[in-house]
């Protein structure tokens, strides 16, 4: 039980993708996991994280929720949804700085919470100065030139493994990019549950495919 008064330790999650028994970057997920821990000086978990994973992803498809609150490891899991396009809006939210998956999500409660009232499958998040940022639950990328890009780290948006995966596969420049500004660009929105999905529209508006995503797609998850 807490203490009246006491502070309560901020919570840390990692969704993790299970592919027919196999977890793939696990160790990119508990690399990031640590890092909060010791940049917001958390409690250090007192289970085996690799052994819970594991052992809660079985021999399926799904996604398995690790939640860490001081210490305690909770586990759940659930059924992936298919990838497919998405429609989103900008959000009247404005992004503020999340460099940690912390549980401290309201920004994107609220965030998802007015694309499903107004229609849209999701949301897209600005800074205060109007510079992409993310999704609610995924990072944002676009090609522009021939080049692959997605908004710089220094804005405060979460260093995600599906991120980090697509880094891996090709070269991306990261940039402060103004909405105004991907006008006629193809995007696309990755987190590490559901690979690659491409945005169709943006406040209505089409967006046009690009082959290179359907590529990107196909080599996300691993053999």
């Amino acid at each position: 039980m807490t203490r009246r008064g006491a502070a309560v330790e901020i919570g840390l999650i990692e969704t993790i993708r299970a592919r027919d028994g196999r977890v793939p970057w696990l160790g990119w997920h508990l690399e990031r996991l640590q890092g909060a821990i010791r940049s917001l000086g958390l409690s250090e978990p007192a289970d085996d994280l690799t052994d819970l994973v594991r052992s809660a992803a079985g021999s399926g498809d799904r996604a398995v929720r690790l939640e860490l609150h001081g210490g305690h490891a909770e586990i759940s899991t659930r059924d992936v949804i298919p990838a497919r396009s998405v429609g989103i809006c900008v959000s009247t939210e404005v992004h503020q700085p999340y460099p940690h998956k912390t549980t401290r999500r309201e920004q994107f409660g609220r965030a998802i919470a007015e694309a499903r009232r107004r229609g849209f499958d999701d949301a897209l998040l600005l800074t205060a100065e109007g510079y992409v940022a993310e999704g609610t639950a995924w990072n944002v990328f676009w090609w522009e030139n021939g080049a692959l890009c997605t908004p710089s780290e220094e804005l405060g948006v979460l260093p995600g493994v599906g991120r980090r995966r697509v880094f891996e596969l090709v070269p991306v420049r990261q940039e402060r990019k103004p909405f105004g500004a991907l006008a006629g660009e193809s995007l696309f929105l990755v987190n590490a549950v559901r690979g690659i999905v491409e945005i169709r529209a943006i406040d209505g508006l089409a967006v046009p495919a690009d082959p290179r995503t359907a590529e990107l797609a196909r080599a996300f998850w691993p053999d």
